[in-house]
């Protein structure tokens, strides 16, 4: 669970005991006013995110009592070079290794292999945004395709159920009702300020942006559409805030496609689940269990709750 200052990682334990690290958040806006600036601000917690998320896998696979397991293994030649070419443990080096692939595969597959495919229809279709038109319908389709695909697996189908924990717990407290397991289960599983939601307007803003990127050379378009995905991600970003805090007819209908996304990212969780999301939103939030009534919310909250 992250706030704006402030984040909480609940872990449920093997044993059943919830454990939880929670931490102050510092920013390279509280230091630099004009990364303050709209769009840039969404740029800079963009990168912050991905730098908060990838320390929160390492730090709850310890937690969750992993790390034990860990420590009996016996590390291998390769695993003990590592460790000493880099001065640091062989597990979190090729955790850091495992982030830089997937990003490079979200890149070839989201970004390279539609701009390829779109490449291909350039002789037939010289218009420019249409081409954009066809190459953000490519993405999209991979987009899901690859969502209906990890919906298949176990592991991730427990993801799903404690991001739906996160979204309950967070309605819970945006409607002023005390925090517990009843009071949150009512709530729905979907949410405007989801990350899902985010997803999808990043996709949307990107086929307008890379419009106005020329097809002459589609390498140069890949490296150009590369180097504006932290300004893609920073307009959407204004997007998502704004959403969030008007109540137009017209915004929920625009934000609707986001809402029906979450179907597929999000699941009913358990009881369990759900107090492992309530643990981690009340220590995010830095208040006393005896104090967690519902209380006013500016819309800052994100849930980062994980489960051994």
């Amino acid at each position: 669970m992250r706030a704006p200052s402030r984040m909480a990682i609940a872990v449920r334990r093997p044993d059943g005991k919830i454990v939880v690290d929670a931490r102050e958040l510092s920013s390279l806006k509280d230091r630099y006013p004009i990364l303050k600036w709209p769009v840039i601000r969404g740029m800079v917690n963009f990168i912050e995110t991905l730098l908060v998320g990838f320390k929160s896998l390492m730090d709850s696979a310890e937690m969750s009592g992993e790390q034990a397991a860990l420590e009996e293994y016996k590390p291998s030649k390769f695993e003990k070079m590592i460790a000493d070419k880099t001065g640091k443990k062989a597990e979190d080096v090729m955790m850091l290794f495992a982030l830089v692939l997937a990003l490079g595969l979200a890149v070839l597959f989201f970004v390279v292999l539609p701009a390829l495919l779109t490449g291909l229809l350039k002789s037939w279709i010289t218009n420019r945004f249409v081409l954009g038109l066809i190459e953000g319908a490519i993405r999209l389709a991979i987009f899901l395709c690859y969502l209906i695909l990890v919906t298949k697996i176990r592991d991730i189908q427990r993801v799903f159920e404690y991001h739906g924990a996160e979204h309950k717990t967070i309605h819970c407290y945006e409607h002023g009702e005390e925090l517990n397991v009843s009071n949150a289960r009512k709530y729905s599983t979907l949410h405007p300020r989801c990350g899902t939601a985010f997803l999808l307007v990043v996709m949307v803003v990107g086929i307008v942006v890379f419009s106005a990127l020329s097809w002459d050379n589609v390498v140069l378009r890949i490296v150009m559409k590369i180097l504006l995905l932290p300004f893609v991600a920073g307009v959407s970003y204004e997007i998502i805030r704004w959403a969030g805090k008007t109540s137009w007819p017209c915004v929920r209908f625009i934000m609707f496609p986001g809402l029906m996304l979450q179907r597929l990212t999000t699941r009913e969780p358990d009881d369990g689940q759900l107090e492992v999301a309530i643990r981690a939103f009340v220590e995010a939030a830095g208040i006393a269990e005896e104090e967690i009534h519902g209380a006013e919310c500016d819309g800052s909250f994100e849930a980062r709750v994980c489960n051994s």
